[in-house]
């Protein structure tokens, strides 16, 4: 298992709201680009309980890439 990438936090504000700030030098690396746009794939937790900061959201860079033999095609 990779070390997860930690480039984000914030705080949930409601049910249906998240508020988060993403550090953009910790992103830059992982920027693809498809069809001619750019993107970078995250993954946002909510945490269970919130840190020293009150942030209760996590955002990690979502390194996951498929293996060759694993695909069905």
């Amino acid at each position: 298992m990779e070390k997860k990438i930690f480039c984000g936090s914030g705080k949930k504000k409601s049910d249906t709201w998240l508020q988060a700030s993403i550090n953009l030098d910790k992103i830059k690396e992982h920027i693809q680009e498809y069809k001619g746009s750019k993107f970078v794939k995250v993954n946002i937790n909510v945490k269970a309980e919130p840190d020293q900061y009150g942030k209760d959201v996590q955002i990690t860079i979502d390194t996951w890439k498929p293996i060759k033999n694993d695909l069905p095609f």
